[in-house]
């Protein structure tokens, strides 16, 4: 039964895109409750522990099996809430936790290169990146090498070398047949893909405008602790620092940034805009901006307005509209999500009854497609263009200057540490202050 399950894991990653194997054959997937899929963590913060959970909760016969990150405590809290949480099984059925989580000691992997041994594990089938960012190029290029189906966490790279790397991976997960989703999650929504079909269909006639928002207020932060070297301390905090985060508009503002790309099915091919440190200068916050705004402009002339900034007691709003030359669209909210024309006719309103959570979405079309021998989903291309085009933004914010799409993809500049260790240092450090150099526009060179 387990070389059953092998050989249809390695016949999968050589199918023709979209074929289907027979699931009577001696390669179907799930014809016994044995044939499991079994999967690695890299990664076990709250965006890997939600991404494990969400993939044990699929209707699919779903394992843990392997988890690894740099800290042990991250890894042993996420392994305690998962233990702690129940699973059902496709009846509805509460089932043995144990049939959903076998992570024995000896498959708990802890440092930096935890996750090549959880993805070098041979009955490893998927594995989960939700690492920081910084290290997504690495760790896909580790998974497509073993012959993984893949999801991964947004946004995928920090710097352009990371995205460049991160596209030439892409090609490889192609011709291999593996299945990736990168957590982009509103292109696994209903009101989005409803929308947006309608969109690309004409409704709105040429969308020649828009703007898209997260503008809200600041996440979490570390304090640094005593005895931490500088490595450990940029780790623990790491939202604050580019090589880890990519800045916020990366780490969040990339969603409504990929809306936009979406809808004008391209890619902007300049973006100038303006940002800094308003409110949030103190030491604990590391390097990143904490406002950014942009023009992106698209090769017809379109321009979309952006807008990303964590600031407290403001006016927030997560969103995006779009305006064509028969019509609009003023929010992807729920019920909220109209498409009317200019004389104020309803061309579609979407009813959000019954919607399932995007986040569960992504999970269970990718396992579904995993366990019916397809080759379904290939996410790494546009996650890598629309996270360039969230550091394109911060390259135009952070210099004061226009950036070119070329330009910015083709940058050398690398802000990955030249070794991993924690007693190396990254290439960012504190002055004799305690606070670390930030961009200055009409100074800081980007590309």
């Amino acid at each position: 039964m387990e070389q059953n399950r092998r050989n249809f894991l390695k016949a999968s990653s050589l199918i023709a895109g979209g074929a289907m194997l027979n699931p009577l054959s001696g390669y179907g997937f799930n014809s016994s409750v044995d044939e499991t899929i079994k999967v690695a963590l890299i990664g076990c913060g709250g965006r890997g522990r939600g991404a494990a959970a969400q993939a044990l909760s699929t209707s699919q016969n779903v394992q843990i099996v392997a988890m690894a990150d740099a800290f042990k405590d991250n890894l042993d809290e996420a392994y305690k809430i998962l233990t702690t949480k129940k699973y059902k099984d496709a009846a509805g059925a509460i089932v043995d936790i144990k049939t959903k989580i076998d992570v024995p000691d000896d498959r708990k992997f802890v440092g930096f290169d935890a996750f090549k041994k959880a993805i070098a594990l041979k009955d490893v089938d998927v594995v989960i990146l939700a690492t920081p960012p910084g290290f997504r190029p690495w760790h896909f290029e580790e998974a497509v090498k073993n012959d993984k189906h893949i999801f991964m966490e947004k946004p995928v790279a920090t710097d352009a070398p990371g995205i460049r790397k991160v596209l030439e991976i892409a090609e490889e997960a192609k011709k291999k047949k593996l299945n990736v989703v990168v957590g982009l999650q509103r292109h696994y929504q209903a009101n989005y893909r409803e929308a947006i079909k309608r969109i690309h269909d004409g409704a709105l006639g040429d969308i020649v405008g828009g703007q898209v928002y997260w503008v809200g207020s600041s996440p979490w932060m570390k304090e640094r602790q005593p005895n931490q070297t500088e490595m450990e301390y940029q780790m623990r905090n790491w939202y604050y620092f580019n090589w880890l985060c990519g800045d916020h508009i990366s780490e969040q503002h990339v969603h409504n940034i990929d809306v936009a790309n979406w809808v004008k099915k391209g890619y902007p091919v300049t973006i100038q805009g303006s940002g800094g440190r308003q409110v949030r200068t103190g030491k604990a916050y590391g390097e990143i901006f904490d406002h950014h705004t942009l023009d992106l402009v698209y090769a017809d002339g379109t321009v979309i307005s952006s807008q990303c900034r964590q600031f407290e007691g403001t006016w927030n709003r997560v969103d995006e509209a779009f305006v064509g030359t028969k019509g609009r669209i003023d929010s992807f909210d729920g019920k909220k999500t109209i498409l009317k024309d200019y004389k104020g006719g309803v061309l579609y309103q979407h009813d959000d009854k019954g919607d399932k959570n995007p986040y569960q979405v992504e999970h269970d079309e990718l396992f579904a497609a995993i366990a019916k021998g397809e080759y379904k989903f290939a996410d790494a291309e546009n996650g890598a263009k629309s996270t360039m085009t969230s550091i394109m933004g911060r390259m135009a914010t952070y210099s004061g200057k226009m950036i070119k799409w070329d330009e910015a993809l083709n940058s050398d500049i690398n802000l990955f540490p030249d070794k991993l260790a924690w007693d190396a240092s990254p290439k960012i450090l504190p002055g004799p202050d305690g606070l670390y150099p930030v961009a200055v526009p009409g100074k800081t060179q980007v590309i």
